[in-house]
C-alpha cells in the first residue's frame, strides 16, 4: 500500500451513495466501489452513515407478501425440526454401532 489517503468531497460521497442505491438490485456494493475507484469498506461506511442520517422507512408489506412470509417462516420451523430429528437419529445410530 502506498499509504496515501484520498480525500473525497461530500458531493462525491453523496453521488456515489446514490449511484449504489440505484444499482443495488443489479450490482453489489463491491462492484460499484470498484467502478468508481473507491474501497469497498469506504463506500460501505458512507452508505451506513447516510442511512443513519437519513433513515428510510420501508413500505408496509402487501397481503400476498405477508402470506408468503408466513409460509416461509412455517417452512423454516419445519426444516429446523427435521434437522434436529436427523441430528438425534445420527447420534443414536453412532452410539448404537460402537
Amino acid at each position: 500500500m502506498s499509504g496515501k489517503r484520498g480525500r473525497f468531497s461530500p458531493e462525491f460521497k453523496k453521488q456515489l451513495v446514490e449511484a449504489y442505491r440505484e444499482q443495488r438490485d443489479s450490482k453489489t456494493l463491491s462492484q460499484v466501489a470498484r467502478e468508481h475507484g473507491v474501497g469497498t469498506e469506504t463506500l460501505r461506511s458512507w452508505v451506513k452513515k447516510d442511512l443513519a442520517e437519513n433513515p428510510q422507512t420501508e413500505p408496509p408489506l402487501s397481503v400476498s407478501e405477508r402470506a408468503r412470509l408466513a409460509e416461509l417462516e412455517r417452512e423454516v420451523r419445519e426444516l429446523k425440526l427435521e434437522r434436529e430429528f436427523l441430528g438425534k437419529a445420527a447420534a443414536f445410530f453412532a452410539k448404537e454401532y460402537r
